[in-house]
């Protein structure tokens, strides 16, 4: 056991640029950690480190390091933020030191208040990309300085707005991480808001052309039934792995009639699903939002139709720009989103496809994307390593660095109507269970990933994330292009399945 005046001395005479440490305490092992009101099962002692650095400006970032005092792996992880950001997400900083790495998050210079953020540039490049960066080099600082010694190895993971921050330290920073794991990026951030935005009015146009809950299962329910390719456990019978190998119908939704679609509810589907358009060009703004399928998912179609929750919890890049007061139902889809490009997209976007310098100093990325994922089309992320495939050369001269493995059935990042993990909370920590585990082999052991097992939780109950009961099902998921494909047996068993190439 360390006490905090022994870890204190470890790090007396660190210097840091621009900040200072404002906390830092030895916090005991614990044999059932509590956090959130979810018991994350046994914590080993850890020093927890408070940074908040100043670099000028209106730039406020918080930091957390969690140093493992008697588990430390010797590697470094850092971690990703989601939504707006704004506090530190503790979550993270537990799954990182259970597996024995210290462990970095940032609240990347953002605020609760979000008013706070209204014609704030400076923060907005915090949140986009500058507060990941400068965590990390805070974190192998104080690293070296309490072990003696720098991390041997740094990962990244980070998921979402931890996807974004993800790929722009590839991008941007290409010697921060050894290896980074990707998962459900929102990484063409000022488009994917502008899909917000259109699907929220296409909802909204009308009282008549909201969809509730209840409403949303039953149009995924008959999407399965009519496109399902895959059996799976029940409730579904079978379900529609990957969406966008479809060519959907409106009229297998038309012709519905428990319940019977409003015309109203069918003109919102029919812009929903083919996403924002450039009214004057004609050009495609983003993909579409909601993926058939995907409906009914937490973030899915009722929540975006929410007329006044979803503005104030999902447009927050947008309103930093225009201020709490705009009135999104005049958002123009020319001149608005010409204007929001203008201002954000250098700041926000990590959408280059550009890993080259990543690549020369010897990185691995990992990206997962589930394809039930109705807030962050997984078809956004597929486009992204495309392009990436252009300029690496091919497929395979690609799949020496980067790998994309597509989740049949999961939602945004866990959760969904066929699986609810993959590598988080509960789930076993062997390398095809956990992809930072499989990222980590990959790294330090050339072991290059092919297969990897999401789960599916009791029920699909997620209140047991962190110590569930076993699991109903395991459905494997495999390195892109490769797709699953049922062959015989229980539809639970990973090897009732196989890889077959997909179409590309």
């Amino acid at each position: 056991m360390m006490t905090t005046a022994e870890a204190k001395k470890r790090l007396e005479e660190v210097v840091i640029e621009n900040g200072v440490i404002t906390q830092m305490e030895v916090i005991p092992a614990d044999p059932n950690l509590t956090i959130l009101a979810f018991q994350t099962g046994p914590m080993p002692e850890y020093c927890l480190v408070c940074v908040q650095l100043d670099p000028g400006g209106n730039s406020h970032i918080q930091v957390e390091l969690w140093l493992p005092t008697e588990t430390w792996n010797g590697n470094f992880l850092g971690t990703g933020n989601g939504g707006a950001a704004g506090s530190i997400v503790s979550l993270s900083l537990v799954e990182g030191v259970r597996a024995g790495y210290a462990t970095a998050n940032t609240d990347l210079g953002t605020s609760l208040e979000l008013g706070e953020m209204v014609g704030a540039p400076e923060r907005w490049e915090d949140f986009g990309y500058l507060a990941t960066h400068r965590m990390t080099v805070v974190a192998k600082q104080l690293i070296e300085a309490f072990y003696g010694k720098p991390p041997k190895y740094s990962y990244f993971r980070g998921g979402s707005t931890g996807g974004q921050q993800a790929l722009r330290e590839a991008e941007n920073f290409p010697l921060d991480y050894n290896g980074i794991l990707v998962e459900a990026p929102a990484n063409n951030r000022t488009n994917l808001h502008i899909g917000f935005v259109w699907d929220w009015q296409a909802l909204t146009k009308t009282p008549q052309a909201y969809i509730d809950q209840k409403t949303a299962e039953a149009i995924k329910r008959r999407i399965y039934e009519v496109y399902g390719d895959t059996p799976t456990v029940e409730p579904y019978g079978k379900f529609l792995a990957y969406p966008h190998l479809i060519d959907l119908d409106i009229k297998v939704l038309e012709d519905m009639k428990d319940p019977a679609l409003h015309p109203d509810q069918i003109e919102a589907l029919k812009a929903i699903y083919a996403g924002p358009v450039d009214p004057v060009t004609g050009e495609q703004i983003h993909l579409p939002v909601v993926v058939p399928g995907s409906e009914a998912s937490p973030l899915g179609i009722p929540d975006q139709g929410a007329k006044e929750d979803f503005p104030k919890t999902l447009f927050f890049i947008l309103h930093w720009l225009y201020g709490w007061d705009f009135d999104f139902t005049t958002f123009d889809f020319h001149n608005d989103t010409a204007y929001v490009r203008e201002k954000l997209d250098a700041i926000l976007n990590a959408d280059t496809a550009d890993l080259s310098g990543f690549r020369a100093a010897g990185g691995k990325l990992l990206m997962l994307h589930g394809t039930a994922d109705p807030i962050i089309p997984y078809t956004s992320s597929l486009d992204y390593y495309e392009r990436v495939i252009k300029l690496q050369g091919g497929l395979e001269s690609t799949k020496e660095f980067f790998r994309y493995f597509l989740i049949p059935g999961l939602a945004h990042s866990f959760g969904g109507p066929i699986v609810q993990i993959i590598g988080n909370y509960g789930a076993p920590r062997d390398v095809e269970h956990d992809p930072l585990a499989a990222l980590a082999a990959w790294v330090e052991e050339e072991k290059a990933p092919e297969r990897l097992l999401a789960l599916r939780l009791p029920e699909g109950d997620l209140k047991n994330l962190f110590s569930p009961q076993g699991f109903e099902a395991e459905i494997p998921a495999y390195a892109y292009p490769n797709r699953m494909q049922y062959i015989a047996g229980d539809p639970a068993k990973a090897d009732s399945y196989n890889a077959v190439p997909m179409e590309r």
